[in-house]
């Protein structure tokens, strides 16, 4: 038996990628969240860089074994879990790993988005965003990343696409507006049983009091 435990807080876009990979392939684990603010001792014992998410791994007759960095989990997981998330042939897997690498470069700018403190860093962080997004445009094939079948790229970009949701509930962003197939692909994810789960039901909230106690400028444009 191997057991495994994700270490997150609850707002982390990466863990959620995790979340939704282990619900996909339908796989019993664990998430403990930590105060990224007071990190406690055996968490730092256990982290080499200090950062989430962390995977920990349990197996009979193994001292507990640690994986970290977010791409790293997912192919661990991959590798050693039942179903596939990546395609079968080894150039799509290899353009998907890509794409991967690209949602990752989007949560970096929503994360310069969400502690931009004027109007010049808001409009260059919503600029990266959408330059993105209208990238990704001609490459989603819908419903989902690839068409029919859920993917590891699926499962990246739908944490930022959670973030963009709990944004546009307080603040217009639009940032996918124009983009039908961005939009749609957007609207997929959220409606897909794994994704709804993957975050706390108070994700919205916890997310938006983020903003707040750091004085995100975009919050001004629900005024």
């Amino acid at each position: 038996m191997t057991k495994l435990t994700l270490i997150s807080f609850p707002t982390c876009p990466y863990v959620q990628r995790a979340v939704i990979a282990l619900k996909e392939k339908k796989v019993d684990f664990d998430v403990v969240y930590i105060d990224l603010a007071n990190k406690p001792d055996w968490f730092l014992a256990i982290s080499p860089l200090g950062k989430v998410p962390v995977l920990k791994v349990e197996r009979e007759g193994h001292e507990p074994a640690i994986v970290f960095e977010s791409a790293v989990i997912l192919e661990y997981l991959e590798e050693t879990t039942p179903g596939r998330l990546h395609p079968e042939d080894a150039l799509e897997r290899a353009q998907h790993r890509s794409w991967i690498e690209f949602g990752s470069q989007v949560l970096g700018d929503l994360w310069r988005l969400s502690v931009a403190k004027d109007q010049a860093e808001l409009d260059a962080a919503q600029q990266a965003v959408t330059a993105k997004f209208a990238r990704l445009e001609g490459i989603v094939a819908g419903p989902f990343f690839a068409g029919e079948r859920f993917s590891y790229v699926d499962a990246v970009f739908a944490p930022a696409f959670r973030q963009i949701d709990a944004l546009e509930t307080v603040a217009p962003a639009g940032l996918t507006a124009g983009l039908p197939k961005v939009s749609a692909w957007r609207q997929a994810l959220a409606e897909r049983p794994s994704v709804r789960e993957a975050a706390p039901a108070d994700f919205a909230e916890l997310y938006l009091q983020r903003l707040r106690n750091n004085a995100a400028h975009v919050l001004k444009l629900a005024a």
